[in-house]
């Protein structure tokens, strides 16, 4: 629940063709994993919500079990293989999402339009396992219609 000078912004991550047989899982705090809300042949989706209030420097801080990292620095891993649960998987990886391409204007848009924010990941890296370390080339943050979870 949002303290006063917060508000709660639903997010949502797509996980774009992951490589067949890795589990993925959104980590929650430093050991809880979260399964995708929604999975295809093509992709898995994460849905969850985090407080955002505001930093000294005007810009956004993310807050919850879900937001890792220093205030300037704020992002959310999606593990895989091992660190998903998957015991006796050959894969021990962690894709780290930055929030830092959050802008109050895409918050304001989100809340708005009772949306959500949402980007989309490749699931599968460059030697052919799941995506892992920070998440560079992600398609960027966008606003989406409302959230299916909360």
């Amino acid at each position: 629940m949002a303290k006063t000078g917060e508000t709660e912004l639903p997010l949502r991550i797509a996980v774009v063709d992951p490589p067949a047989g890795v589990r993925f899982r959104l980590q929650r705090g430093a050991r809880e994993l979260e399964p995708a809300v929604r999975t295809t042949s093509t992709a898995l989706t994460f849905e969850f919500v985090v407080r955002v209030g505001k930093r000294p420097d005007g810009k956004p801080n993310f807050l919850g079990p879900f937001a890792q990292g220093p205030p300037a620095g704020r992002f959310v891993y999606v593990n895989s293989g091992t660190h998903a649960g998957q015991s006796g998987s050959c894969w021990t990886r962690r894709a780290k999402i930055p929030l830092t391409d959050i802008t109050w204007a895409l918050i304001d848009e989100a809340r708005a339009k009772s949306g959500a924010l949402e980007t989309a990941i490749a699931g599968t890296g460059r030697d052919g396992g799941p995506t892992c370390g920070t998440v560079r080339r992600s398609a960027g943050w966008r606003v989406v219609g409302p959230a299916t979870r909360s």
